[in-house]
């Protein structure tokens, strides 16, 4: 299995402008910059890698412990996941530092050890996460 996406990237860093366009169709020729990506933090001027990573990390640590929820016999009425990735400026340039994957959940019938436990286990062997090793990945789960 292989999943695409392509970058189309016109001009220098900081004035130039770049275009994503994702397998699925999701993303068709969305925009994105430096504003977007270093300036911008309220998000309105396009995309940035970090924001889509932010996505997948979310998107795959909630289908990660679904299945694991379900295999324990207590499926999720709702998982709520927001990952929140830092970006630092280090000597060397611009570094991705953290993903943060903040979870409230609803799930009816289970104790808060099992949901712990599983929640950590799903923030531990989603391929995002197995992914993101080079750097800190933590976890806030809340039970509702």
């Amino acid at each position: 299995m292989k999943r695409h996406a392509t970058a189309i990237w016109k001009g220098a860093l900081k004035d130039g402008t770049g275009a994503l366009t994702t397998q699925s169709g999701a993303l068709q020729d969305h925009g994105y910059s430096f504003k977007a990506r270093f300036e911008d933090e309220s998000g309105r001027s396009g995309t940035n890698p970090e924001e889509l990573l932010a996505a997948a990390h979310a998107g795959c640590f909630a289908m990660q412990l679904s299945h694991f929820l379900a295999e324990n016999g207590t499926p999720a009425d709702e998982l709520k996941v927001q990952a929140v990735v830092s970006v630092e400026q280090g000597a060397a340039g611009f570094d991705i530092t953290e993903s943060a994957l903040s979870l409230q959940a609803k799930v009816p019938g289970i104790d808060s050890a099992t949901f712990d436990g599983l929640a950590q286990k799903a923030k531990e062997g989603c391929p995002v996460s197995k992914a993101l090793g080079a750097i800190k990945v933590s976890l806030e789960a809340k039970l509702a």
